[in-house]
């Protein structure tokens, strides 16, 4: 058995988040989550006996630096370190941008954007002494494709691919990858406000004749960080059953 690992996940508490964190502690890895509310997942993680020891969370709002300074100080003394960081959370506002509110824009571009180059700035800054970690930054195929009423949302993730392709050129000397997962549809927050009309829709267009489910976006992740993909990095590794072939 590979020995485990430390492991940051930013929004874990539910949808895709969750089934990542699990997904790393199904593999005896540590785990550390942070999100603005607990949850029914958060609550049984913490209580489980077999992941006594191995699981933390936080209630933290990504976008006080304060707050997510002192979240990765503690998971840096609680586990002696981090290896890898999974930046999860996001926030979608949907609406065509002529009616989107600004003060909207200014939550979807904070969190999706800032509190994520922040809170890598704050991990890579461990990672870079002990030369070796994985960063896994959550984009979508959005961010490639586009959709009507998604634009903020979809430039955000376009930024995150552009941001993964940028640090992994810095990085990669040091030991450090940095990639992307870009996820299709799922029945999670990512199709929050389709109907099912339109969900069916996006299922017989997709080639793998369905939407994807957060555990086929969580193997992908798993993989990333795995030996395995010590020579990928820089990469957009798109999980969308062929959506955007």
């Amino acid at each position: 058995m590979s020995q485990a690992r430390s492991v940051i996940v930013s929004g874990g508490s539910r949808g895709l988040g969750a089934a990542i964190v699990q997904s790393f502690l199904d593999c005896g890895d540590r785990v550390a989550t942070c999100s603005r509310t607990a949850t029914p997942a958060t609550d049984a993680w913490a209580s489980d006996p077999g992941t006594d020891g191995r699981f933390h969370h936080e209630l933290v709002d990504l976008a006080d630096q304060g707050a997510c300074e002192s979240f990765v100080a503690g998971v840096t003394e609680r586990f002696g370190g981090v290896d890898v960081l999974v930046n999860n959370a996001g926030v979608a506002r949907e609406g065509v941008l002529a009616l989107v509110r600004a003060d909207d824009v200014d939550t979807v571009v904070d969190l999706n954007v800032k509190a994520t180059i922040h809170l890598t700035r704050l991990v890579v800054r461990r990672m870079l002494p002990r030369g070796s970690g994985r960063v896994i930054n959550i984009s979508s195929v959005v961010g490639l494709s586009g959709y009507r009423g998604l634009s903020v949302y979809s430039a955000t993730k376009a930024a995150l691919d552009g941001f993964t392709r940028a640090l992994a050129r810095e990085l990669g000397a040091r030991g450090i990858t940095v990639n992307s997962v870009a996820p299709g549809y799922m029945r999670t927050e990512m199709s929050h406000g389709l109907d099912e009309a339109q969900l069916e829709q996006i299922a017989r267009r997709t080639p793998a004749g369905r939407l994807g489910e957060p555990q086929d976006v969580a193997a992908a992740v798993r993989f990333l960080a795995s030996p395995e993909a010590a020579f990928i990095s820089g990469h957009v590794l798109v999980v969308d059953g062929g959506l955007t072939a």
